[in-house]
This record gives C-alpha cells, sequence and structure tokens, in this order.
C-alpha cells in the first residue's frame, strides 16, 4: 500500500502533526511506500501564490496522486481546518483524491470543534474526488496529553478510535481453521 501523510499545521511539534504519525505508525508493515508532506515546509511563496510549477509543490502534488491512503491531519482553529492546509488543498487537481481511501484526523482543544471533520474538511475531500473517506478521528488536547519528552501521550479511547478507523485498510488477522482451533485447546 502507498500511503501519502499530509500535515496541515504550522506548528512542528503539533498535536495534530504527531496524530498523523501515530496512524502512520499503526499501518507499519502495511506501506510498501510512504511519503510525508509537512506543508508547513514547502515554500510560502509558492503555497501563497498557487505556484503549481515549484518543484517542493509539485514533488507534493505527485506523491498524493501516486499514493492508494492519504492521511490528512490538521488542527482545528475557529471551527475549520488550518489555513495551511487550505492553500495546499487548493493545489490539488480537481479529482486528485478520486480512487483513493483519505483518512480525516483533526485535533482541536475540545470536543466542541469535532463536527468541523464533517462539516470543513470532509467536504473539500469530496471535492477533490475523495468517495472512499474513513471515519475520521477528531482528538482533544485532553485526549493527548504532553509528555516531558515532548511527545504526546494518547488515551486509551483515542486509541481504539483510531484503530477502528484504521480497520477498512487492515487485513484482517489470519483466522485459525475450528479444527486447528480444537486442536490448540487440547
Amino acid at each position: 500500500m502507498h500511503i501519502t501523510s499530509i500535515s496541515g499545521s504550522p506548528s512542528e511539534r503539533s498535536r495534530s502533526a504527531w496524530l498523523t504519525q501515530l496512524a502512520l505508525t499503526r499501518l507499519e508493515g502495511l506501506t510498501t511506500q510512504g511519503n510525508h508532506i509537512a506543508v508547513r515546509e514547502l515554500p510560502a511563496a509558492a503555497l501563497i501564490a498557487a505556484d503549481a510549477q515549484d518543484a517542493a509543490i509539485a514533488q507534493a502534488v505527485q506523491a498524493v496522486a501516486e499514493a492508494s491512503l492519504v492521511i490528512v491531519g490538521t488542527p482545528i482553529y475557529k471551527a475549520a481546518y488550518s489555513g495551511l492546509l487550505k492553500l495546499f488543498l487548493d493545489l490539488l487537481p480537481p479529482e486528485a483524491l478520486r480512487g483513493k481511501t483519505v483518512l480525516p484526523l483533526a485535533t482541536g482543544g475540545s470536543a466542541a470543534h469535532l463536527l468541523a471533520l464533517d462539516y470543513a474538511l470532509k467536504p473539500v475531500l469530496s471535492a477533490l474526488g475523495a468517495r472512499h473517506v474513513l471515519d475520521g478521528v477528531f482528538a482533544t488536547d485532553a485526549q493527548l496529553q504532553r509528555h516531558e519528552s515532548g511527545r504526546y501521550v494518547p488515551d486509551a479511547e483515542l486509541l481504539v478510535r483510531l484503530d477502528r478507523a484504521l480497520e477498512p485498510v487492515v487485513p484482517p488477522a489470519p483466522r485459525m481453521h475450528i479444527a486447528a482451533q480444537l486442536n490448540c485447546r487440547r
């Protein structure tokens, strides 16, 4: 599976970037190829001018084109995904997400921003051709506590929701034949 993740956070040590990375670690072993796009690292002038010819922008757009799974992570500001993410999504061709599976991820200060995934981000993903959008995962600051190492510690409920959202792309564990299971019990 070719996975491209997009981090729309302007902050280097953000909860949403960390949540995006956590989703990638949950898919370890399934990835044949992967790309990570930290939009904050793309050339600002090219993003603002919508310069799709810029080499870094073109490379990021190509990474999305080659992916079978696209993970989109963003903080929620004022009930919407980040403006930085919007700048990048506006550079994608109209059908850039057609035929791809998309996992939207978001973080926010409180559960009051939970619906921003459904009412702000998912419509844009659909406008880009996404038809297979996995259940979005929203995490509050309380669900991703900062650790003294500078990383974050997810609470158990968040891990359950993330794993549940990823179920459609994770092959089921091999199931033993009933006779084999009975032999194991003897």
